[in-house]
């Protein structure tokens, strides 16, 4: 009986001594919690314009590798560099329903066009319009250091957030410690910016082209949004 009561005594120590780290799940420090928020705009400098080479548009006058052949000696005349710029994005043609409707066979391809600024991007629909490629459109917008832009809006969220947090402990007679938790709100990922920021180019102006005021001469003048980068940091910081 004694032997038993021995294990059954030590069972219950050890019981506690393992039970009582585990209580501790909570924050043991004063704190105050605030949240501070920041904001930039940048200049989009990567155009991608989407161009589609069509031999029906021109009614099969021109073919397509005529087209492209034009197409090439206009970006390099602009000084572009087509290896880095220029992408064949797709390339089609209707000749699986040539047998069905006898009709012509036409041949489309599809390219994107990378460029930095809104003055070339406005450069190419000129040149391109004036050897009939008028299907040109631009397909988004986007920015080659936006990564590092993300990272200095954070950083400025958070020196807000420890203003805040200084200007009201002032008014009690203490100071601000050391940062006890940090939590990003509504953390917007590279894809979500990009699609949140997509609007501003439904809001792209081409004025001067030959469709809407007949002058193939006028060199249309493009403008967009800038893309918007806004922050919210919550922060939990010591109490002194």
């Amino acid at each position: 009986m004694k032997k038993m009561s021995f294990f059954a005594l030590t069972f219950f120590l050890s019981t506690i001594t393992f039970a009582q780290p585990m209580g501790k799940n909570f924050i043991d420090e004063n704190f105050i919690e605030v949240t501070g928020k920041a904001e930039t705009e940048i200049i989009p400098d990567e155009i991608y314009l989407r161009v589609i080479i069509n031999e029906k548009d021109n009614k099969g006058k021109q073919s397509l590798e005529e087209l492209e052949r034009l197409m090439i000696g206009k970006l390099n005349a602009l000084g572009l560099d087509l290896e880095e710029s220029l992408t064949v994005i797709d390339i089609a043609s209707n000749f699986k329903f040539y047998w069905l409707g006898k009709t012509d066979i036409f041949t489309s391809k599809e390219f994107q066009i990378l460029v930095k600024d809104a003055a070339t991007a406005g450069k190419i629909f000129r040149e391109l319009e004036s050897i009939n490629i008028s299907n040109i459109a631009i397909h988004r917008l986007d920015h080659s250091e936006l990564e590092k832009h993300r990272g200095q809006v954070k950083t400025e969220a958070i020196k807000a957030a420890k203003a805040k947090a200084e200007k009201l402990v002032s008014a009690i007679d203490q100071n601000v410690g050391k940062a006890l938790y940090i939590q990003e709100l509504d953390d917007l990922s590279f894809e979500q910016v990009l699609r949140d920021n997509a609007a501003g180019i439904a809001n792209i102006a081409v004025r001067g082209n030959a469709a809407l005021y007949g002058n193939r001469s006028a060199e249309p003048q493009i403008a967009f949004d800038k893309i918007r980068l806004e922050y919210k940091i919550l922060v939990r910081f010591k109490l002194n």
